[in-house]
């Protein structure tokens, strides 16, 4: 071999054993959905997070799973990511959705595992997870004032007809 084929061959090794990939995700998160569902049909998950990890650049493209979507993270600033997602009222459950994050090659992984139904491959381990609580959502009360003011006005309409027919008799 020449020098400069053992030198290129060098190169990718020594590439290859620098990029260890992610060894210590940190990640904080605040989350907001949308709780009041009486003039909306869907219903909004939104997670800003901020992710750290030393062995990868402050600006590496991720990704987010949640039940079996895979939705990209917006990059919106230093180390500061945002994922966000919809769901129809009706089918939006109260309680804690996990988001699943992941770099490229989580994500790539991920696309494999989901084309082959998760059938001969153990499942993709995330980097890391972000909770995302979504509490119960209003959906109006229980009974529409219209309703109500109908079945107030009909009973005063049988009050005042059963004291009037009392009156003439």
């Amino acid at each position: 071999m020449s020098a400069l084929v053992r030198l290129a061959v060098f190169a990718v090794f020594l590439n290859f054993a620098a990029s260890e990939g992610c060894t210590k995700p940190e990640i904080t998160s605040v989350s907001y959905t949308t709780q009041d569902a009486t003039i909306v049909t869907n219903i909004a998950f939104v997670s800003e997070f901020t992710f750290r990890c030393s062995g990868l650049p402050s600006d590496v493209p991720l990704y987010a799973e949640v039940g079996g979507s895979v939705f990209p993270a917006v990059h919106i600033g230093r180390e500061k990511y945002q994922v966000s997602w919809t769901e129809e009222v009706g089918k939006a459950r109260s309680g804690d959705y996990k988001v699943n994050v992941y770099d490229e090659e989580g994500y790539g992984n991920l696309r494999k595992a989901i084309r082959g139904n998760y059938e001969h491959t153990s499942p993709v381990e995330p980097l890391s997870t972000v909770i995302v609580n979504h509490p119960a959502t209003y959906q109006g009360p229980w009974v529409n004032s219209e309703f109500m003011a109908a079945v107030l006005a009909a009973l005063v309409w049988y009050l005042a007809f059963t004291a009037k027919s009392k009156l003439l008799l």
